[in-house]
């Protein structure tokens, strides 16, 4: 065995995409998905769910916490936050589809037992990751994609992204092969983090803000 690499050190989930089928086929394919070693550590992957014949796809980062053990995205805080984001803009969750640019949890933790602390995916990662994303494109083919929060924005639209100098806006670029249109916003788990009630109430209007971008571009 001398000299073999295991899956993971190649850095792409290719090999472990299906030739065929939908959303359920992906799903089932990236349940064993070792295109990257964040597998290893996570309790299961988090693929997108939701209508397969969603107008909007909201492409986040990555699981957290709560994801990772349910095994669907956006259960926790910031998914129960971005749905009463999406309704006060006009925009049903029940007729989005939600994903991730990294389906699997990365984490830091002190000690077992203790707290599990989210770490932001390395480009590297989204990468090996970006084969599943673009599947996902290609079997919903949505009308628009929000985009929540930098790194997402990056996984996407590449390095340079920059969420605060394109926030709230309509943009058209190609994605995966296809010309696609994209409004940026904040993920809402940065809502969540701010300093006091003032500052969540400012960003959460933000938020608000920017998916009626969304709302509008739809309509």
């Amino acid at each position: 065995m001398t000299g073999t690499k295991a899956p993971e050190d190649a850095y792409t989930a290719e090999p472990f995409l299906p030739d065929r089928g939908g959303l359920p086929a992906l799903r089932r394919a990236a349940a064993d998905c070792r295109g990257c070693p964040l597998h290893r550590d996570a309790t299961q992957t988090v693929f997108g769910a939701g209508n397969s014949d969603a107008r909007v796809m909201l492409v986040g980062e990555q699981p957290g916490d709560q994801e990772d053990r349910q095994g669907k995205p956006f259960v926790g805080p910031a998914g129960r936050l971005l749905d009463r984001a999406l309704e006060e803009a006009g925009i049903d969750p029940a007729d989005a589809y939600v994903t991730n640019a990294v389906k699997h949890f990365k984490f830091t933790q002190s000690e077992p037992r203790k707290r599990r602390i989210h770490k932001a995916p390395t480009l590297r990662e989204m990468t090996a990751c970006g084969p599943w994303l673009a599947a996902e494109l290609a079997v919903v083919e949505p009308e628009l994609i929000v985009v929540l929060g930098a790194t997402a924005g990056k996984a996407l639209l590449g390095s340079s992204f920059r969420v605060t100098q394109v926030r709230g806006t309509v943009l058209e670029e190609e994605i995966h092969g296809r010309r696609e249109r994209l409004v940026p916003t904040v993920h809402p788990s940065s809502v969540l983090r701010a300093q006091d009630d003032k500052d969540r109430r400012v960003a959460y209007e933000g938020l608000v803000s920017d998916l009626k971008v969304a709302a509008r571009a739809l309509s």
